[in-house]
């Protein structure tokens, strides 16, 4: 198992954001996270990545007990997130927002970088492009590749995608999701939080639907996108 959350319950002061959940997502897999605004999915997120302090339950990664370790120690051990609102460094070029995903590895001055970064430029051919661009120059969608790149250049066990989809034009959207699909295909086991459920449900092996800091169902991608209450609730009817 590479994650394994247990019993997790999370405040936000006096707020419980998170109430007892627990998940897994085994070596290979893309799991989603569905739920309505407020169902607690980016908090989830934030609290695997270390952002957010954990009152009760557990975080497991890799065997490990990850549960107060430092935000900035998860990195080292292949937990790499592509944040909600793409947190580019907007001052910085493409270039030096990349070399900012490395900041973890051991081996950053090594052959194994420039293989990386190449792969990177391979799955966002726009971003070798634009390479000497300042991110705050760039498309919203420009940014999205560039965060997600920036993730990948932390050569990550664990990829954390909060909300990759949003704000995007459809056509750049469904060219998002065949990105996530091909860097999954690649060996990068995912976590995926997305509003854009039908998109999301087809490329997932499995998910967790959230509502009000619970985990209401869990099923397969194609079971949950086939359920006629998930269609109701989260697909517009169809997927």
């Amino acid at each position: 198992m590479l994650l394994e959350v247990k019993g997790l319950c999370v405040n936000y002061g006096r707020i419980e954001a998170i109430r007892d959940i627990s998940f897994t997502v085994e070596e290979g897999e893309i799991v989603t996270l569905i739920g309505a605004n407020g169902a607690g999915k980016t908090t989830t997120m934030k609290t695997v990545s270390g952002l957010r302090p954990v009152r009760a339950g557990s975080v497991v990664f890799n065997g490990q007990d990850i549960t107060h370790l430092p935000s900035h120690e998860r990195p080292v051990l292949g937990i790499s997130q592509s944040p909600e609102g793409r947190g580019c460094f907007v001052g910085m070029t493409v270039m030096e927002n990349l070399d900012m995903g490395t900041y973890a590895r051991p081996d950053r001055k090594s052959k194994a970088v420039k293989d990386d970064l190449e792969r990177v430029f391979e799955l966002f051919p726009r971003l070798k492009e634009r390479s000497n661009q300042a991110a705050g120059s760039m498309s919203g969608g420009e940014q999205q590749m560039l965060a997600m790149g920036r993730a990948l250049m932390a050569k990550p066990k664990l990829l954390l995608l909060d909300e990759p989809s949003m704000g995007l034009a459809p056509k750049l959207i469904q060219q998002i999701f065949d990105i996530v699909t091909e860097i999954n295909s690649q060996g990068t086991t995912v976590l995926l939080v997305e509003q854009n459920a039908a998109q999301a449900l087809k490329r997932s092996h499995r998910a967790y639907i959230l509502e009000t800091g619970e985990i209401v169902r869990e099923g397969t991608g194609k079971d949950l996108a086939d359920d006629p209450a998930v269609k109701a609730a989260y697909l517009g009817g169809d997927v």
